[in-house]
């Protein structure tokens, strides 16, 4: 069984949902780098029903955004079959997926995300309401378990599966393990194995090499990158390059990856009605832009500390004229040296 809507890629890249993260510029960034799916960050379905003005403008998305899906939570059937047949019918995204694997305890207090995996009773509920409130395809992501004593990912999947899921993503750790430890990949490989519908890999990704290998491993259908495209959404575009057997284009250079980052700042700025609000939620993804560069730190510092667009370029430009002169270190060979990040 395929992926229930058209897709570029034999093997698709999916940006992943991330709260506060994967908002519409950052989207619409990584499917120029060569996402061929993005999912909006995750959102209440009793927000949604409510028409909460805040979770509304999260589900905006433009036209180059296809394929989209639009990600929700909560613990009510009937209120997530609601939320779900108003996001089909004022939205229209590709597909509605349905977060079983957040680990945040303001979500899982309330049995959200995660939360829902002690309940998998439940958990086809949810599903099956969903499934029967819009036309379009449903899918999940989940996590292994709960905790330890209630891991089996495999069961799981099979009971999204059963009750109506056409794509299943599942990130290998349990709730209790948030993000520490490692993915275990075995468990992709596993459900992959168990299942009809197409199972995409999440986990432990930080380069577009471990993307490649995770397909290799586990024999997942598609994979889904999160953290590891913070600040380098070119991982998308590198990974197909491995994928399709051509040499990987190398990550872009100093220069350039502050062009990138701007772009994405103005992006920001022109989504957000509140600019300088834009520019101080947009400090994280600066830090991880310059993440790994010389004098990085002190870098990071100013930047932690911006409150409009203009302030960026003008840190961006010291910096480059620094480099000029000597002041700052240059990073080996003519490209700016990979970020690491851990935990995704």
């Amino acid at each position: 069984m395929g992926f229930p809507f058209p897709l570029d890629a034999s093997v698709p890249l999916y940006l992943a949902p991330m709260a506060g993260v994967s908002e519409s510029p950052f989207r619409r960034l990584c499917r120029r780098f060569g996402a061929d799916v993005v999912v909006t960050e995750f959102l209440s379905a009793e927000g949604i029903r409510r028409e909460n003005p805040a979770t509304i403008a999260k589900l905006r998305f433009g036209p180059e955004e296809h394929p989209i899906g639009v990600q929700i939570f909560g613990s009510e059937p009937a209120a997530m079959g609601e939320a779900a047949a108003f996001v089909t019918d004022v939205f229209q995204p590709d597909f509605v997926d349905i977060n079983f694997g957040c680990p945040v305890k303001k979500v899982v207090r309330r049995n959200g995300g995660s939360g829902c995996l002690k309940d998998l009773d439940l958990v086809q509920d949810i599903i099956r309401a969903v499934a029967r409130s819009t036309h379009l395809p449903v899918t999940c992501k989940i996590r292994s378990g709960w905790n330890e004593e209630m891991r089996d990912p495999v069961t799981i999947a099979l009971r999204c599966q059963d009750a109506g899921a056409r794509v299943l993503a599942l990130h290998p750790r349990t709730r209790t393990q948030m993000y520490g430890g490692s993915a275990q990949w075995d468990e992709i490989a596993a459900v992959a194995q168990a299942l009809d519908i197409p199972v995409l890999g999440n986990g432990d990704i930080k380069t577009p090499q471990d993307a490649v290998r995770m397909y290799h491993q586990t024999g997942c259908d598609g994979v889904m990158i999160a953290r590891g495209s913070f600040g380098q959404p070119w991982i998308f575009d590198q990974t197909r390059d491995l994928l399709d057997g051509r040499p990987m284009r190398p990550a872009p250079p100093v220069e350039e990856r502050f062009r990138i980052a701007l772009e994405h700042s103005a992006m920001a700025a022109a989504y957000e009605p509140d600019r300088r609000g834009a520019a101080i939620e947009f400090r994280k993804h600066l830090g991880w832009y310059v993440r790994g560069l010389p004098g990085s730190a002190e870098l990071r510092k100013k930047l932690h500390a911006v409150e409009s667009h203009a302030e960026i370029a003008g840190i961006f430009e010291e910096y480059l004229r620094g480099r000029e002169r000597g002041d700052v270190p240059e990073p080996p060979g003519d490209e700016a040296p990979q970020l690491e990040i851990v935990g995704a």
